[in-house]
């Protein structure tokens, strides 16, 4: 079995999902090919097919086409097919010749599956899997059917006609899909994000006792406004009062905009000595960070599910996150962690009041029943299982 994996770049050895995906597939004996349109350098698990170079140069650009149309000759029943059903479709002359373009490296491909990492990515290509005569699936993500769509109306309309299976992160992820039209006879898989527990221990500080060097909370997260740092920002205001030594940790990258309303807002608060800003760390860097925190605060607007939340579960922290779309399959309330209310920092700083009241013994049993939790439900073995019952089973 040969499975086409599409991908904007090649993976990081830090996105474990994938290469977690692609090690598990290759140790039961199926063929991987990575379609991207970048190709990081270092990379050499499996095959890649990079898309062509789009020249802003109109000669270099004129030679490219040129050559990417003799490249296709030997495949010309493929790229037939294509043309075909892309004109049955309703797509231009002039949409024809740039989607031949943008898929070519597809075009050439023998697949039994070609499986999009994201739905966004199969915008402009919902119909090579079957002009190649292959199997075709895709992959749910919480950008993917959370901000996309409220964009850019009805924009699955042609995926949902060519879609043959789906993977997703989340059961809510699916039924937000449902709601934006996928027919619910596709068949559907979730197969949650999973974390390695070797790794996690290796970093993982079984030492530090409750609140031992004041409160430390910490949150990974993407500047952006479905994030909404601005209620975690505020909650961390409302607790200075109580216990003035708080730090907030905030990692992840955004745009200089999105930065400076931020750092605005923290100015507003007063709160210049008691947040504090890493732009995106490495996976190591940022779990190394995430284990000098005593509570991790997920404020989120909505998710599809939270990798970090679920590493920090792992990392034995006190996890909290608002009671929205994934989070809810992701934290067990009162269980492994707590669910609150979003965009109210009145009531998270509350009930993160009540955690710090709790006793040693208390907070000790979630953590280790979150720690439990996903070294039982979310581990990296029974995702790469998981993923070959995916194409085997169909």
């Amino acid at each position: 079995m040969i499975i086409g994996l599409i991908l904007s770049n090649t993976p990081n050895y830090s996105e474990t999902f994938f290469i977690n995906k692609i090690k598990g597939l290759q140790a039961s004996g199926v063929e991987v090919v990575l379609f991207v349109g970048k190709e990081r350098e270092g990379f050499s698990l499996c095959k890649v097919c990079k898309m062509p170079t789009v020249y802003k140069n109109i000669f270099l650009f004129g030679f490219q086409y040129v050559f990417v149309l003799l490249s296709l000759l030997p495949h010309v029943k493929n790229v037939w097919r294509f043309l075909k059903l892309e004109k049955a479709s309703g797509s231009s002359s002039l949409k024809l010749l740039k989607l031949l373009f943008i898929n070519s490296h597809i075009l050439k491909a023998k697949l039994d599956w070609l499986h999009f990492g994201f739905a966004t990515q199969t915008i402009g290509s919902e119909l090579v899997a079957k002009a190649i005569e292959a199997k075709m699936a895709v992959s749910f993500r919480g950008f993917d059917i959370n901000e996309y769509p409220k964009k850019h109306k009805n924009c699955y309309v042609k995926l949902w006609k060519n879609i043959d299976k789906v993977h997703s992160i989340s059961q809510y992820l699916v039924d937000e899909a449902y709601k934006l039209g996928l027919d619910k006879s596709v068949p559907v898989v979730i197969i949650s994000p999973a974390v390695d527990m070797s790794f996690i221990n290796a970093i993982k500080d079984k030492t530090k006792s409750k609140f031992q060097k004041g409160m430390v909370i910490c949150t990974v997260a993407r500047l952006n406004w479905i994030k909404d740092l601005s209620t975690a920002i505020k909650t961390i205001s409302l607790l200075k009062m109580k216990y003035p030594q708080i730090s907030y940790l905030i990692i992840g990258g955004g745009s200089q905009k999105e930065k400076e309303q931020y750092l605005n807002l923290v100015e507003e608060l007063g709160l210049q000595d008691h947040v504090v800003f890493y732009d995106k760390l490495s996976h190591v860097e940022t779990i190394q960070k995430m284990n000098e925190c005593d509570i991790y605060l997920q404020t989120s607007i909505n998710e599809g599910f939270c990798n970090a939340v679920l590493e920090a579960q792992a990392l034995g922290k006190l996890c909290m996150a608002t009671n929205v779309g994934g989070l809810k399959e992701n934290i067990v309330d009162t269980k492994t962690g707590w669910l609150v209310e979003p965009q109210n920092p009145i009531v998270i700083s509350e009930k993160i009041i009540e955690i710090i009241n709790l006793s040693e013994l208390q907070l000790d049993k979630i953590k280790e029943q979150a720690v439990k939790r996903v070294e039982t439900k979310f581990n990296t073995e029974i995702q790469m299982k998981s993923f070959v019952e995916f194409y085997k089973n169909s």
